[in-house]
């Protein structure tokens, strides 16, 4: 890149002053210009950019390294596989809860602020994983990592969809797509190789100085891009997020948990309680968006490729969280296969999915998302379907391929799937866009992750009643949520061929 392009420019001009006592805005970055003022990006964005998508990786890398030291922790903390899964359901469920509140916090705080605050309380989160003595503090750790990592992400896409022009929208997101896709990728492997090398506190001790080099990056070049907004929040919606999604994922938690014989609740009730709440929450933001203070404006889904969107993204989501967490799980306790190699089984499709994302990008601006989406969902569905035929006998390179074709498929899925659906809205609406893509995508990976966990203990439960080995009752019970997730997975080829491609005009 040149100069002109990488930094930000050294006129105070495009500095963002300070907002002094009399409460005046700051002065942000230009804007992204109209669609026919030139596909380029303005002076200072690329550095903006660039930081966020590093800081991205560093905190999604550490949301997938978790599925390959569980293992570990249960044997070093003595927990079972339902217990186990907390560590990864309740962060998603914790970017639940917070993801809805980033747009009232990225409009009041400014970029600058708000990247701060949230590499500061992930740094924080990590420190304590590698410290803690129990799985109670480890499972809290991870909750203030996820309430970092629930800011990070919106911040990303908003700031993308302000300053990005629409010609060129769909090749950002495509390399955005190549920088996330490599942490999940990557994160398996470097989780794996510093288990068996240090265990698993190992993990969370390499990550924490990252993260620190990161935020003091933000902290020297991170510059606001669009002007602040005070605007009230309300508790009581955030209170209602929480018991809503909670009380949905904790059900679907709690199906395992009693199949084990070691559920303390009815995982009905929970269930129950949270599809009311979401209810009461869906009310309370439809009343209060009447005056533009919703936690989440719902006006989004007056748009029929967001409607489609969002259920995409939640059957897509379902699929790809719970394979990240059987997989792993099958490879070492019914394979009994090392933490490095089964970090190495899942690496070839983290970088076909991140290597395609550019690829893909240019496709979408050329195409538009129908044709990249429906053989994109198709293969997803296709890999799924040939997981569900595991078994302990099942050779490595055939899990490798069908892991391999799912992430493909899934790349195929994402890039058209985010620059469809906020490119169809206003630019008012692109944070609560963005807030709300996701939330219904973490409140998707946890009930996913619940959802398969739970349906694999109930069959391998079974299996083993029946005097099955733990080896065949675990793939078993794997078996057994591969094929409901490729019956889901099925339902969202549907919904892809009714997406339709966005042109770019005024506001969008």
């Amino acid at each position: 890149m040149s100069a002109r392009t990488d930094t930000i420019d050294d006129n105070p001009s495009a500095v963002p002053e300070g907002t002094g006592a009399t409460g005046r805005q700051e002065q942000a970055i230009p804007q992204a210009p109209e669609a026919g003022a030139g596909a380029k990006l303005a002076p200072g964005h690329f550095r903006v950019i660039a930081l966020l998508m590093v800081s991205a990786f560093t905190v999604i890398l550490n949301e997938t390294t978790m599925t390959i030291a569980l293992p570990a922790i249960m044997t070093d903390l003595t927990i079972t596989e339902t217990t186990g899964q907390w560590l990864t359901t309740a962060f998603m469920l914790t970017m639940a809860v917070v993801i809805p509140a980033t747009g009232y916090l990225i409009n009041r705080l400014g970029t600058r602020n708000a990247y701060i605050l949230a590499m500061s309380i992930f740094t924080a989160g990590t420190l304590l994983g590698a410290l803690a003595p129990t799985f109670g503090i480890l499972v809290s750790a991870r909750v203030i990592q996820a309430m970092g990592t629930g800011i990070m992400m919106p911040l990303l896409m908003t700031t993308i969809m302000t300053i990005v022009p629409p010609q060129i929208r769909g090749r950002v997101m495509g390399n955005i797509t190549l920088v996330i896709a490599l942490a999940p990728a990557t994160g398996p492997l470097m989780s794996g190789v510093v288990v068996d090398l240090a265990g698993w506190r190992a993990v969370f001790a390499v990550v924490t100085p990252v993260a620190a080099i990161v935020l003091t990056a933000g902290i020297l070049w991170i510059r606001d891009v669009s002007e602040k907004e005070i605007q009230p929040i309300d508790p009581l919606s955030i209170l209602l997020s929480l018991l809503a999604f909670g009380g949905v994922v904790w059900g679907l938690s709690e199906l395992g948990e009693s199949a084990n014989g070691e559920s303390f609740v009815n995982p009905y009730v929970p269930l129950g309680v949270g599809v009311v709440m979401l209810g009461v929450f869906i009310w309370r933001q439809l009343a209060r968006q009447r005056t533009d203070s919703a936690l989440l404006d719902l006006r989004t889904f007056r748009s029929v490729n967001f409607r489609l969107a969002v259920g995409i993204m939640a059957i897509s989501m379902i699929a790809m969280f719970g394979a990240m967490i059987l997989l792993p799980l099958v490879l070492q306790n019914a394979m009994g296969y090392s933490p490095t190699l089964a970090g190495l089984v899942v690496l070839p499709g983290g970088l076909a999915m991140g290597l395609l994302g550019p690829v893909v990008g240019r496709l979408y601006d050329k195409h538009g998302p129908r044709p990249l989406m429906v053989p994109g969902l198709t293969g997803v569905t296709l890999a799924v379907v040939l997981l569900a035929t595991i078994n302990p006998g099942t050779p490595l390179w055939l899990i490798v391929v069908a892991q391999l074709v799912l992430m493909m498929g899934l790349s195929f899925t994402f890039t058209p799937l985010f620059s469809s659906a906020m490119g169809d809205l206003e630019m008012h609406l692109y944070s609560h866009g963005s807030a709300t893509i996701n939330t219904v995508q973490q409140v998707a990976g946890a009930a996913g992750t619940a959802l398969f966990v739970a349906l694999m203990t109930i069959r391998s439960t079974a299996l083993t009643d029946g005097g099955a080995s733990e080896a065949e009752a675990l793939t078993g019970g794997a078996r057994l949520s591969f094929t409901v997730g490729a019956i889901v997975v099925a339902m969202a080829i549907l919904l892809a061929t009714r997406i339709k491609r966005v042109e770019a005009g005024p506001g969008h």
